[in-house]
């Protein structure tokens, strides 16, 4: 274990060479792939869907990298850390500060059935379904049902509950200047590419990208 442990520790510290070259490899193929399916819209939407899918992995890895950022282990400087965390928060549709927070608390509550509900996905132990009424167990398994799950769950999360910090509404000032912060930056910079690109190309193009996205991220937790 000694050994081991050695080993892993020349691995402890983030290389900032290496983690700007993780950001330029990501943001630079995603603002590729977008406005190659713009161009594409041109020519044949399902090639535009087809795009969507690298492109939606794309968002997914900013999103692990606001995740990182999340942890302090993407710099080594936290302002770095928390400033580029925002940035792409603004991409992923999720309030950096406020995303940090709940999930610093899921990693706390991780497997205690007693602390459970916060950055975490619902899930009922055998006796708790069983004292459910039946329109409870079917509420349950609806909820959990692919098609909510990796479907319409993922959509909801992402474009609706985000934009309010939810499980911290009265949690003070912090979330709702994080949450808030990051609803105008969203604003701001749609209304940027709209003006850019046009309205219905903009959701032509995005809202794929944003929905495959968040499906991937959801299955991936």
């Amino acid at each position: 274990m000694r050994a081991l442990t050695r080993i892993l520790m020349q691995y402890r510290g983030p290389s900032h060479g290496r983690s700007a070259v993780e950001i330029l490899i990501t943001i630079v193929p995603f603002a590729g792939l977008w406005f190659l399916m713009r161009l594409s819209l041109h020519i044949q939407y399902g090639l535009v869907l087809l795009l969507a899918v690298p492109t939606a992995g794309l968002l997914v890895r900013l999103f692990m990298i606001q995740h990182d950022c999340g942890h302090g282990s993407f710099f080594r400087n936290r302002l770095l850390n928390d400033w580029l965390g925002r940035a792409i928060g603004v991409l992923t549709l999720t309030p950096y500060d406020f995303w940090r927070r709940t999930h610093a608390a899921h990693h706390a509550s991780s497997g205690n059935l007693d602390q459970r509900g916060m950055g975490d996905i619902d899930t009922l132990t055998v006796d708790e379904y069983l004292s459910r009424s039946r329109l409870g167990r079917l509420r349950y398994r609806i909820y959990r049902h692919p098609l909510v799950m990796f479907g319409l769950g993922p959509a909801y999360l992402f474009v609706l509950q985000h934009r309010l910090p939810i499980g911290l509404m009265r949690a003070g000032w912090q979330p709702w200047l994080s949450t808030m912060a990051t609803n105008l930056a969203i604003v701001l910079a749609a209304a940027g590419m709209i003006e850019a690109v046009g309205l219905v190309p903009f959701l032509l193009v995005h809202l794929p990208i944003m929905l495959i996205g968040a499906s991937l991220g959801v299955w991936l937790f």
